[in-house]
């Protein structure tokens, strides 16, 4: 049996989605400790899904988890067809909250590619082989933090390879790292989930993100890219936690301009709400959406973690919406990938 581990991530935005510059996207991320996606696998002939919980296994054709065993059957077969091998028995013993902002779709995958490879003694190689399972078309962060610890800035794509109409999966090659820098110990990440729809994913996120960069104004990847190179890599780099949160909330504020079309304002509702709160509050550094939401990111420290996690509360009473609040750290090392 093997298994594969992998934290959710954080995503702070794009440094340009204008067709007027050389490079498109470009994203900005880290990824946290906290919450992870497990992932069991064995060799078998043929493709079988289960999902665990407290007392066991459920299979696939549970109503509440129609989706999410979808997604893992068919990341089983892309894998066991990737691979070339047999088949494999998977298991999910734990996942990410579905289309939150979490990176759930690209952590699902790789960790069920790397499962599966580990199972069968063959390398995964995930950066190779996840566009197949139509991730990393855009931003390279999820598929980066699977690799290894720490934020990383992507290089972004060649503008020239825009299409209009969504290559086929495999079509494209996972945006190269181009800035990587580990995370200060004593850095904390707030994070506050309110009780909302999911973020957008699949076609509804393919034509939004298209619709976005056909319309976005460059002025402002230029101002992001003065943000990324005199603020957040400074600031990561000398471990200004207080720098860094203002910074990176003010990228997600500047990509919020290019999608207010789509998502209904600066920030999709009810997030707007949350990170006004959050913003005003002691002990939070900076606040902003993580992709396209629900969830609400906050900069902190381990002195402010406790402030931090009381702002987010108050922030979803002011919102007048349910949620939850955690406070986590950022990850310290990259996917967990072990064979008994």
């Amino acid at each position: 049996m093997a298994r594969a581990s992998a934290g959710a991530r954080l995503h702070f935005g794009f440094c340009n989605l204008s067709l007027s510059h050389q490079r498109l996207y470009g994203a900005l991320g880290l990824g946290l400790r906290e919450p992870r996606v497990v992932v069991d696998a064995d060799p078998a002939e043929g493709v079988s899904v289960a999902i665990a919980d407290e007392t066991g296994e459920r299979m696939e054709d549970s109503a509440t988890d129609t989706a999410i065993a979808s997604d893992l059957r068919a990341h089983a077969r892309t894998a066991v067809d990737c691979l070339g091998v047999d088949g494999a028995r998977v298991v999910l013993r734990e996942s990410l909250p579905r289309h939150a902002g979490l990176g759930s779709g690209t952590q699902l995958a790789a960790a069920t590619l790397a499962a599966v490879a580990a199972a069968h003694g063959e390398p995964a190689r995930v950066r190779e082989r996840a566009p197949l399972f139509g991730r990393g078309g855009r931003s390279g962060v999820g598929v980066a933090t699977f690799e290894d610890e720490g934020f990383v800035l992507d290089a972004g794509h060649p503008t020239a390879r825009f299409t209009t109409d969504r290559p086929d999966d495999g079509e494209w090659t996972v945006p190269p790292v181009a800035a990587r820098h580990p995370v200060p110990d004593d850095w904390r990440f707030l994070l506050v989930r309110p009780d909302a729809d999911p973020g957008r994913s699949g076609d509804s996120e393919d034509g939004a993100m298209r619709a976005a960069v056909e319309r976005a104004e460059p002025g402002l990847a230029d101002r992001i890219g003065g943000i990324v190179t005199r603020r957040v890599l400074p600031a990561v780099a000398t471990g200004n936690a207080e720098r860094f949160g203002a910074a990176v909330a003010e990228i997600g504020r500047l990509n919020g301009a290019w999608y207010a079309d789509e998502q209904g304002g600066v920030y999709r509702p009810p997030v707007g709400d949350v990170v006004a709160s959050l913003s005003a509050a002691a002990g939070v550094f900076g606040a902003g959406q993580s992709s396209w939401g629900p969830t609400v990111y906050g900069v902190t420290d381990a002195d402010h973690a406790g402030a931090a996690a009381e702002a987010g509360e108050r922030a979803l009473d002011e919102a007048g919406v349910e949620g939850s609040v955690s406070v986590v750290r950022a990850a310290t090392r990259g996917a967990r990938v072990t064979r008994e």
